[in-house]
Formats: C-alpha cells, structure tokens, sequence
C-alpha cells in the first residue's frame, strides 16, 4: 500500500578495475534489477487473491474516493496522487474471549461479555462472531481505512447486541441449547442490520461457552440434580405402569391360549370318538354283509345238495377228499346199483 511519495537513493556499484569484461556486466544487471524492484515496490501495489482495493485520488480535478472495486492483482498507482485501500474480502472473526489461547490464532479477540440475566445473575459468555465486508466502497467512506472497521464498527456493536439478546435468558436457561441459539440467531439478525449500510454482512453469531458465579453454579447443579431424581423417580412409575400394564397382557394371552388349546384337545377328542363310532359302523356293517353272504352260501349251498343228482357231486368231493383214488362210476340204480355212500352195505359185502 502507497502512503505517498518516497525518494530513492539507488545505491552506486564500484566495480574493481581489475575486473571486467562479463563481471562487469553481472553487476550492471544486478543494479538494474534493484532498481526495478526498488521502481515496482514504489509505483505498483499486489492485491492477493483474497483482498479487494478501493481507489482514492488525492489530488485534482477527479479528486475523491471512486467506488469501483479493484480485484486481486496487480495495479499502477502514483505515488501523491493516488492511493490504493485494501480490505480483505474472506471470513472474517471476531472471538469474545479472555482466554486467548483457546481462541483462534487469525481471529480478533475481545474480552468475554458479562451478561446480566433476566433474573439478575452473572454470566460470563464467550461469544464468535463471523463476518465480511461485502462493500470495500461504503466501509471506506462511513468508517475509515485499515481497520476501523474491526474497532470502530463491529465490535463496538456487537458487544452491546449480545449483551441485550442474551440477558434476555434466564440463568436456568443457558443450559437449554435451543435457546441459546435462538437468541444467538436474533443477535445475529439485528447486529447484521445494523452493519449492512456499512458495507458488512453478519454471517452468524455462535455462543462458546457460558459460566455462572460458583455459588450460583454449584446451586443450579444441585437444582439440576434433584430434578433429575425427579423425572428419574417419575420415569420408574411409568416404567412400573408399564410393566405391570404388560404383564396383565401377558396374563390375557396365556388365558387366551389355554383356552383355546381346552377348545382344541376337545375338538380332537370329538373327532376322535366320531371316528372309532363311525368305524365301528362301518366294521359291523362289513360283518354283517359277511355273516349273511355265509348264510346265503349254506342256503345255496343246502339247494344244491338236496336237488336230483346232488349225491353224485358229493361223493366225487369225498373222493377228491382222499388222495390217491381211483374214480369208478358204477350204477347206483337197479338191482345191481352200487352206492358208495353206503357203508353199512360195504362192510356186509366185505
């Protein structure tokens, strides 16, 4: 960055006269080469990728702050006549916090904020607060070159933001974290409208870390405590509604199944005599079917023997009883008939 015009003094290079030729030359480059970077340095300035440049003639008829934004790289200025003011153009961080070491090594620090809650109790909170310039232009002309945007404008507005969104909550309620960050969101908002006409735009506002007076810390914890015993006390009636609410179910359904298993052994048992009757039926029915096909047998049977030739058919089966027996059909009529079936006459005839 130019603060103005600066005289040069370029350094004379004695060469030995005992040297010449090509070392000569090697010097005369190397003062021509000081004198660029000395020339460059003067007349030019780099803006790094993450900066812009806001221009400002110091001088004439355009004299003034232009509101055209310069990007990254590099640009001629005159020295006297013009100046160049560079913002950076990324995040940016602002930490409310008295233990620097745990804070960010790029942010910029700020003592915690003391909080006065609704009901009257300190607390001590650390807050981060990101942000970026999104308009080089208006920054410059309402607040100032270098950083006062930073001294002068944001931190000066925050602090008394967050005091105010912040001491909204009770003591009890920094514990509850939406909350915190419904408060914190409200801080973000209103800081952030407050800086918009500035050229800043407010990307969020996050709560740290929070810590009360000891007493009143050590109060709340055993506050904490018991309502913890509490709803501990109150979840174990439930549980115990619960289980027994369980166990009657439980009852109901193992009735339910008794019964129902009653139902079926009986079921089986009615099937089971229905069957034995109906096969007992059916097995009587067969005997008797069987019983009178005999009868029919002995009846067709008798028929037949008591009809005309009926002894014959009977002595052929005796004789078919008795092996080895030749067949003799003799007459079994007249006066020399033969009946075979008469033993009495056989024996008398032996």
């Amino acid at each position: 960055m130019a603060d103005g015009p600066k005289l040069v003094s370029i350094p004379k290079v004695r060469i030995p006269s005992g040297l010449g030729g090509p070392l000569r030359w090697v010097a005369l480059v190397a003062g021509a080469l000081v004198v660029l970077l000395i020339l460059g340095s003067t007349f030019t300035i780099y803006v790094r990728p993450y900066e812009f440049a806001v221009r400002q003639v110091l001088f004439g008829p355009d004299q003034g702050i232009e509101k055209a934004v310069y990007g990254p790289g590099l640009h001629i200025v005159v020295p006297g006549y013009e100046k160049y003011h560079v913002f950076p153009r990324n995040l940016q961080v602002l930490e409310f916090n008295d233990e620097t070491m745990q804070a960010s090594s790029e942010a910029t620090h700020a003592p915690s904020i003391n909080i006065q809650t609704s009901e009257g109790y300190r607390v001590v909170v650390d807050v981060t607060v990101a942000y970026r310039i999104v308009d080089p232009y208006e920054v410059l002309t309402r607040v100032g070159p270098g950083k006062l945007y930073e001294t002068s404008l944001v931190r000066p507005r925050a602090d008394p933001v967050l005091r105010q969104k912040l001491g909204e909550l009770g003591a009890e309620q920094f514990y509850e974290g939406a909350l915190r960050r419904q408060k914190a969101l409200e801080a973000r908002d209103q800081l952030g409208a407050e800086l918009a006409g500035s050229g800043i735009q407010v990307w969020n506002v996050m709560v740290r870390h929070y810590r009360y007076d000891e007493r009143y810390q050590e109060a709340i914890e055993q506050r904490k405590i018991q309502d913890q015993m509490v709803f501990k006390n109150r979840a174990e009636a439930a549980a115990a509604v619960e289980e027994a609410e369980k166990n009657r179910v439980l009852a109901e359904g193992r009735a339910i199944v008794d019964v129902e298993t009653e139902r079926g052994k009986a079921q089986v048992a009615m099937l089971r005599s229905d069957y034995e009757l109906y096969s007992r039926k059916r097995g009587a029915e067969g005997d008797l079917l069987v019983e009178l096909a005999r009868a029919e047998a002995k009846r067709l049977e008798n028929d037949a023997l008591s009809a005309a030739g009926a002894s014959n058919v009977v002595g052929l089966r005796m004789a078919d009883a008795i092996g080895n027996t030749q067949v003799i059909i003799v007459p079994t009529d007249g006066p020399s008939g033969v009946n075979p079936l008469d033993l009495d006459r056989l024996i008398q005839g032996w």
